[in-house]
């Protein structure tokens, strides 16, 4: 009897054992049938005494480098969950090794690089390579993202959407930063995609940016904010304002609106951790989620569900790498923008006309 796909699994290995690599791993074993994770690697000294201890009786190899991960026996996809500044060069070389990759955002801290990625990728057609951009799995956008095809909101024409991260007061999101990019290549990264998304395709006109430190005074020696706030026009009348923070006092606030001619799609403006609402003398009051994972969970899991099943069913990833290529520009040109107090002007093909590419 021949076997159906649905019983094979997919050999993947999980790149990093940061704080996503590690719960990626978790949600491949536990939401994701079709896969099975057998390597995962760091090059932490700590993350690697974690894995050798946790992973023990899972059948999960621990490696110390991701050149020996991705040479493990039998492997098929690799999931680059490292920081920023390896992601293209960690997705460079698994193509190279004829493996499928799911890459977490953004590509790359470098256009180039990033664009040398995309070239080599498409130039693999058999491979499944995929950009990680986890919000087009979130169920709540998908359902705004179908009415405003559906015509509930007319021609939209705006798009406000912010990434607000709950304070970090341990020092981790300093750390962090040096490797990723700054602020608008990194946090606001998701925001821009939504607006090229919900706006269709659609060519930046010109951007603006400004920020603030308000509680990292180690960011001002990165060239970066911890508070900022970006506009892009558009061409063809259309405008995204994102606002973006690593410093909220009440819990990690993901919101976007989308603004149409006849109507607005509102998706999480006001953010709850559940369905609790406590009602006293002092007002009604609920929780809020404390980060991204609490709120984009199950959005990960529909995620790596989806490239798993592109891979085994041979079928068009959802979303193709080449997509985070044009959030990549904007971001860098919002950056840039943060940095000169200029405005940063494109021509119709999307071209950038002033100014340097951002470097931090």
């Amino acid at each position: 009897m021949a076997t159906s796909s649905q019983s094979i699994q997919l050999d993947i290995a999980v790149a990093g054992l940061g704080r996503m690599g590690k719960r990626h791993v978790r949600s491949l074993i536990q939401r994701v049938s079709r896969a099975l994770v057998v390597a995962v690697c760091s090059t932490s000294a700590e993350e690697l005494d974690w894995a050798k201890e946790n992973y023990k009786n899972a059948g999960i190899k621990v490696y110390d480098s991701y050149e020996k991960m991705i040479q493990h026996p039998g492997l098929q996809a690799v999931w680059v969950s490292t920081s920023t500044n390896v992601h293209a060069s960690q997705t460079f070389a698994a193509i190279e090794k004829g493996l499928h990759v799911l890459c977490e955002k953004p590509l790359s801290t470098d256009q180039n690089e990033a664009k040398r990625v995309v070239d080599m990728a498409n130039s693999h057609p058999e491979l499944k390579v995929m950009a990680g951009f986890s919000r087009r799995f979130d169920a709540s956008y998908r359902d705004a993202k179908a009415k405003v095809e559906n015509g509930a909101i007319g021609a939209p024409f705006i798009v406000r959407s912010q990434t607000c991260d709950l304070v970090d007061n341990t020092g981790f999101f300093v750390r962090y930063a040096k490797l990723n990019g700054g602020m608008f290549v990194d946090c606001c990264i998701h925001d821009i995609d939504l607006s090229l998304w919900f706006l269709g395709d659609v060519k930046p006109k010109a951007v603006w940016a400004a920020g603030t430190i308000s509680h990292h005074p180690e960011s001002k020696e990165l060239n970066d904010v911890d508070n900022g706030v970006g506009i892009v026009e558009y061409w063809g009348g259309k405008i995204a304002y994102f606002y973006c923070s690593r410093t909220q006092a009440h819990g990690h606030d993901v919101c976007t609106e989308i603004v149409g001619t006849t109507g607005k799609v509102m998706v999480n403006v006001v953010p709850r951790l559940n369905n609790v609402t406590i009602a006293q003398t002092a007002g009604i009051t609920h929780a809020v989620q404390p980060e991204y994972w609490e709120r984009f969970e199950d959005a990960f899991a529909t995620e790596a569900n989806e490239f798993t099943s592109a891979i085994l069913d041979n079928a068009p990833v959802p979303v193709k790498l080449e997509l985070g290529l044009m959030s990549l520009k904007i971001g860098w040109a919002l950056q840039e923008a943060l940095l000169t107090g200029e405005r940063i002007r494109f021509d119709e093909e999307g071209n950038q006309l002033d100014g340097e590419k951002a470097r931090l």
